[in-house]
């Protein structure tokens, strides 16, 4: 079973909490289905070639079909000619992979437990920069070590976003967006006391 990191104001480690004991059965499969779905439902799909009959102009025979010692040719738009269409190009398609609601919730529950197995998942009363100044979120992160953070903050105030706005090493997000794929892809991950009660709560 494994352990959340409870901070106190001073950002130093205050007590633990245990994550609930069906976390350790869940199957990294569910993450990786999920993960998979995300990935594919963010793709540009803007790859996309012309066909034969969308290619300008061709529209009339190049030469008769018997007599002149060629090969047949009904338009100078073949994909076979030079300017032609594209014969098995690239289209618009539908990349999205369906994922059950079970298998989400799953998935989300074995990213936070990776998260306390490591010894990266953190707890906070509230977040809140009030100064604004880059440099606070800076002194913030050193507390946490490690290389890049996730922070999950409840309605964050227009100062906490103005300071962590531009860390390379740092992402608030509020906690109606958070999902398996960020907690996953953060080195640690900082959320706020009432946001980790909801999260783990049963049901």
């Amino acid at each position: 079973m494994n352990e959340v990191i409870i901070l106190g104001e001073d950002l130093k480690e205050k007590s633990k909490v245990k994550l609930p004991e069906r976390y350790d059965s869940i199957n990294s499969h569910n993450l990786y289905l999920y993960v998979k779905s995300y990935q594919a439902a963010v793709r540009a799909n803007t790859s996309i070639s012309k066909t034969r009959a969308e290619v300008r102009g061709g529209g009339k025979k190049p030469w008769n079909q018997k007599g002149g010692g060629r090969a047949r040719a009904g338009s100078t738009r073949s994909p076979i000619w030079v300017g032609g269409g594209k014969a098995f190009g690239p289209t618009f398609r539908n990349y999205d992979l369906k994922v059950n609601k079970k298998q989400k919730k799953l998935a989300f529950e074995f990213s936070l437990n990776e998260k306390a197995k490591n010894g990266k998942f953190f707890v906070i009363d509230k977040l809140d920069i009030k100064s604004g100044k880059t440099k606070d979120a800076v002194n913030f992160l050193l507390n946490i070590k490690a290389k890049d953070v996730l922070i999950v903050s409840n309605h964050s105030s227009a100062e906490t976003f103005l300071a962590f706005r531009n860390l390379k090493n740092a992402y608030l997000v509020d906690g109606q967006e958070v999902n398996a794929y960020l907690i996953s892809a953060f080195d640690a991950v900082v959320i706020e006391e009432n946001l980790f009660e909801n999260m783990t709560k049963e049901g």
